[in-house]
């Protein structure tokens, strides 16, 4: 049976592409890094791949905001290729730069019923972490049984990974929009504590506003994280793995990302 076909989005300054490349052979896919102007230029075409992935690091140096540059590209020059891509319904994943690239081009969350305005004006952001620092460290990501995700679709356990960001802090437009999020499931992941307790710092590490760590669209077709799962896809590489802590890995997201597009 053929690998679904992963197109890893690389732009100047991305630096996580080989990372996700590694995260989708794992779960089965056959992955290929290709910088933008390959897209512009038509050597590659992004209607060729089943899946979408936008990595983490710095696009373009975060001159003008995280991902602000980025997001310029997809919804501008290659807006021809991933406005079809995206409602054709095959799988987009956004892992930190990529998704605030994601959400700054109005991809995630998209067209929310009851919160558009003549307008279009976008519909959240992603914003200086609350501790006004960069911070690195690992959290705990809960999936939200309700969300329509195909990447979190059906997950029982928790992920465990680490964040690096200094704008990772999400906030929607309005109160109007968090209701829609909510009760439309479109929060794929919050942000939670070891146990029971609430997710506060440094379990919620940026301040998002109610935890949300990811987000998807109506469909579930488009999903974007702040945390890294492309660096927990190895037993080994769990802070604790030398005093026995196994498990939670980020390869679930990534397995059914590839699974989804394997059906396309």
């Amino acid at each position: 049976m053929t690998k679904p076909r992963v197109l890893i989005m690389h732009a100047t300054g991305t630096n996580r592409d080989r990372e996700a490349a590694l995260a989708c052979k794992l779960a089965g896919g056959s992955a290929e890094i290709v910088h933008v102007n390959q897209l512009r230029d038509g050597s590659r075409r992004l209607a060729d791949y089943q899946m979408l992935l936008l990595p983490g690091g710095f696009s373009y140096g975060d001159d003008l905001g995280a991902g602000r540059l980025w997001a310029s590209d997809l919804s501008h020059l290659l807006r021809d290729q991933v406005g079809p891509f995206v409602e054709a319904g095959r799988p987009v994943m956004g892992i930190c730069n990529g998704f605030q690239a994601l959400v700054k081009a109005g991809f995630l969350p998209g067209r929310l019923p009851g919160t558009e305005d003549e307008n279009g004006r976008i519909q959240a952001t992603l914003t200086r972490n609350a501790s006004n620092r960069f911070e690195c460290r690992w959290v705990w990501l809960q999936p939200e049984p309700r969300s329509p995700c195909v990447f979190t679709r059906g997950l029982k356990e928790r992920v465990y990974c680490p964040v690096a960001h200094g704008e990772g802090r999400f906030v929607p437009r309005n109160d109007d929009v968090l209701h829609t999020l909510e009760q439309a499931g479109l929060i794929a992941l919050r942000y939670a504590a070891p146990v029971g307790e609430p997710a506060a710092y440094p379990y919620n590490p940026n301040g998002s506003v109610a935890d949300i760590a990811g987000i998807c669209n109506e469909t579930g077709t488009v999903f974007g994280l702040m945390p890294h799962p492309e660096d927990h896809v190895f037993p080994e590489q769990h802070p604790r793995w030398a005093r026995g802590e196994r498990g939670n890995l980020g390869t679930v997201l990534f397995e059914n990302g590839i699974r989804y597009a394997s059906q396309i």
